[in-house]
């Protein structure tokens, strides 16, 4: 049904300060560029395990309209997850019997421009309200994408460890991304010290972080995409290249994790969130 993360979606005002900010922070070039006559322009970052999708408003098409509302309500940042799938019509089938109310299936298409390369897909929406107001989408990639990782240097970002998501209601998400859309769950663990409890759902090499602040309660407040935690392969030189890049950066430290170091960066993502972390050895 769902076979990984195809990509997450980030929503700011400028292709270009997204561009420039994503191209530093990753340490790699956009792989693919394209533009849609509803009024928006697109990156995307594809990494080792998921892809970064950047889209920022342009013109005044429908959905530009619908971009600049994205970001007049919230602020720019992750927007949406985007599931893979390799039978979207048994996904859809199942989602349904779930009560997950998804879309019909509707079929996209992208051409790059600089590459003369198309691209295509299928794709349906989750009822955003069954979700608990994450936006949530289902993706089938036709055979033959020309969206091809590339291994670069140990310093560049070369995949996502995990999204965090925060939640209100734990159980209530648990039971979202558990039992209704059949992510495994890797670890459910309270903990008083940080006064959180976290559930860790595992899904194509990465993980779906659920973060619940244990002093604030249980309500029925809407769930909230908050951030990314990405992978490289050397972590100190990843740290010299974002301070040689004028990022503002934390030192490095362990890591919750056993066997990780991790840093956190403090600026220049487009208000995301964002953790770099290294497995090492055992």
């Amino acid at each position: 049904m769902i076979t990984g993360l195809d990509h997450v979606l980030i929503v700011c005002p400028s292709i270009d300060d997204g561009e420039n900010a994503y191209t530093a922070l990753l340490g790699r070039e956009p792989d693919w560029r394209s533009s849609d006559s509803g009024g928006s322009a697109t990156i995307i970052y594809q990494l080792e395990n998921t892809a970064l999708e950047i889209m920022a408003p342009q013109g005044g098409g429908p959905l530009a309209r619908r971009l600049h509302a994205m970001i007049d309500g919230d602020g720019p940042g992750i927007k949406s997850l985007i599931f893979a799938s390799d039978d979207l019509q048994d996904a859809r089938s199942t989602f349904d019997r779930r009560g997950l109310k998804p879309d019909e299936i509707v079929e996209g298409e992208s051409a790059n421009p600089y590459s003369g390369k198309t691209r295509s897909w299928s794709r349906m929406r989750l009822d955003e309200q069954a979700t608990h107001g994450v936006r949530i989408f289902t993706l089938q990639r036709r055979p033959q994408d020309p969206l091809v990782y590339r291994p670069l240097k140990p310093d560049a970002v070369s995949g996502l460890d995990h999204v965090v998501i925060n939640t209100p209601n734990p159980d209530r998400a648990a039971a979202l991304y558990g039992a209704r859309m059949g992510l495994r769950l890797a670890l459910d663990r309270s903990n008083p010290d940080w006064d959180m409890r976290l559930m860790f759902f595992r899904v194509g090499q990465l993980t779906i972080e659920l973060a619940h602040r244990l002093s604030a309660g249980v309500s029925t407040a809407p769930d909230k995409l908050w951030g990314l935690s990405w992978r490289v392969p050397d972590i100190d030189a990843s740290h010299a290249r974002l301070q040689s890049a004028n990022f503002a950066v934390t030192s490095i430290r362990a890591g919750r994790r056993a066997g990780t170091k991790v840093f956190t960066v403090r600026d220049g993502t487009v208000g995301v969130p964002t953790l770099v972390l290294s497995a090492e050895p055992a």
